[in-house]
């Protein structure tokens, strides 16, 4: 990593690439996001390895901004995830009792979330990331606003069912059968921003000359 960031700083210093020396933290974040899907959509461990590494480089690109500006280091964006993970796993690192399933370890994250913030609990806009596909952060917010436990599949198939015999041919129509259709995917355990991606893609190659 400190190899990557002296290429990194090289690259933003005097005699360095024009290209890198103006980018800015709003610029990098198509790329942010363009790398973090094309690492999800990896179909090989190599291509994995290789999009992983053009994930770190956006962390060190960002960091050496932050470097240049004073405001946080590559050393700070590691210890904090450090001290975090260590401080949202004391079932792990400390004496932290009765943590036997996923569950437990779900409640107990966010347990511990809401005490780093005082018991103050998040808007519920804040805890859901904008730049989500549209399927994933319609199947995020309703986990939130339903809570658990999910629909039961064929009571999320019924209502899916029903959403597409009654849905108006408009954009609100459309939107009821795709929220149903969210809903139905979550019963089933299925993510449906990653299953459509990755029928999308199998589309796409087949069609390849």
């Amino acid at each position: 990593m400190q190899e990557l960031l002296t290429v990194m700083r090289r690259l933003r210093g005097p005699g360095g690439c024009p290209w890198d020396q103006e980018q800015t933290y709003e610029t990098l974040r198509p790329y942010l996001l363009e790398e973090a899907a094309e690492a999800i959509d990896a179909a090989t461990p190599a291509e994995l390895c290789a999009e992983l590494g053009d994930v770190l480089l956006q962390v060190a690109f960002h960091a050496v901004i932050a470097e240049e500006e004073g405001s946080f280091s590559y050393t700070e964006i590691e210890r904090g995830v450090v001290d975090k993970m260590v401080r949202r796993h004391p079932h792990v690192f400390g004496d932290q009792a009765g943590i036997d399933s996923s569950a437990d370890v779900t409640r107990l994250w966010q347990d511990i979330k809401a005490r780093e913030r005082g018991g103050q609990p998040r808007p519920l806009q804040d805890q859901i990331p904008a730049a989500l596909g549209a399927l994933e952060r319609e199947r995020q917010a309703q986990k939130r606003l339903r809570g658990q436990p999910a629909l039961d599949p064929d009571q999320a198939r019924r209502a899916l069912k029903e959403a597409l015999d009654t849905a108006d041919h408009d954009e609100a129509g459309v939107v009821a059968v795709l929220q149903a259709a969210v809903a139905w995917a979550q019963a089933a355990g299925v993510s449906p921003e990653l299953a459509l991606r990755s029928a999308t893609n199998a589309q796409l190659r087949g069609q390849q000359p």
